[in-house]
């Protein structure tokens, strides 16, 4: 810490210590702050003086302790466990009885503050209770997560390390304007460069982040989820279309918005127009629709569905063709 940092400050930084490693000695305290022991002890003075329970022990097993309470003292979180409790009260979170997870290392912080017998009950539920993962969410790493969001807040260009589902893997520039999250998943709605297309990137596939020195104007009434929706389908390796024997308007029905671009070819029939990283996924969702459909466009689509197509005869009883 700066040796020109304020008293409140550094009594600020003792209370995140002290919630931070119940039971630091200090020693250690004064140590992590920078100042001498003495110093230390007189900004535990400090917080003690401003109503915050600071307790203290003596011997080897001794050190400062943020005492319970029935008002909770203020509680210090990094900008990663801040997030990761943001992203755990918005998908559900499976690691939050680890106190070496952001999640846990959070929770750890709250229950050490609520008074003893509340303590107890949720501590008990934190451990013991087994939560049903849901195997369609995808939590990204919440330190990349972060760093989005700042950029996203700062309007500053990032360059992305990214690797698809299949394997492949590209650097790119973006503009990042949103990030979004649906469907269990996070997304980043952005703007590459140099081609200036508008992209979605799924934050738990972005390896590394790098903020950029240049800025940029986001879009004026943007509506980040509708234009996720529009552009989950663009931009991946394998190019789809497919035409689809039904009006438009009932496609739109049996498709989510994500699957790709729909446009009528007449008043009977339906074109739509897509990309994907994962045909095997995709042909298991044309086979949800109830009327018949043509894939013109994407070998390696055909084959996925032709593969699909014989396990279902196979799974009917029938024999493949």
């Amino acid at each position: 810490m700066k040796s020109d940092a304020s008293p409140t400050a550094r009594a600020l930084l003792a209370l995140e210590l002290v919630q931070a490693s119940p039971g630091i000695t200090a020693d250690r305290l004064a140590d992590k702050l920078g100042v001498s022991e003495r110093a230390a002890r007189r900004y535990v003075g400090i917080l003690r003086e401003a109503g915050i329970p600071i307790e203290s022990a003596r011997g080897p097993h001794g050190g400062f302790r943020v005492g319970r309470g029935l008002r909770l003292p203020p509680l210090m979180f990094d900008a990663t466990e801040a997030l990761a409790l943001v992203m755990a009260v918005l998908d559900g979170h499976h690691d939050a009885g680890d106190p070496t997870d952001p999640v846990g290392s959070a929770l750890g912080k709250i229950v050490r503050a609520l008074p003893e017998p509340v303590a107890a009950q949720a501590e008990s539920v934190r451990r013991t209770t087994a939560p049903a993962p849901d195997r369609a969410a995808a939590r990204p790493d919440p330190a990349n997560t972060t760093t989005l969001v700042q950029a996203c807040a700062d309007h500053r260009r990032v360059r992305l390390d990214y690797r698809t589902q299949a394997g492949s893997q590209w650097v790119v520039d973006v503009d990042p304007w949103a990030v979004v999250v649906r469907h269990g998943r996070w997304y980043l709605l952005c703007r590459t460069h140099p081609a200036q297309a508008v992209r979605t990137y799924r934050i738990d596939r972005v390896r590394t982040v790098e903020p950029l020195d240049d800025t940029f104007t986001p879009p004026t009434d943007l509506d980040p989820v509708t234009v996720l929706e529009e552009n989950l389908a663009a931009g991946w390796e394998y190019e789809v279309d497919v035409v689809v024997d039904a009006p438009v308007d009932d496609v739109a029905r049996w498709l989510p918005r994500s699957v790709g671009r729909l446009a009528p070819v007449d008043a009977a029939t339906t074109r739509l127009v897509a990309s994907t990283s994962n045909p095997v996924w995709y042909a298991g969702q044309l086979a949800a629709l109830p009327v018949p459909y043509r894939i013109v466009k994407c070998p390696e689509l055909q084959r996925a569905s032709r593969a699909l197509g014989q396990r279902l005869l196979a799974a009917a009883g029938d024999p493949p063709p």
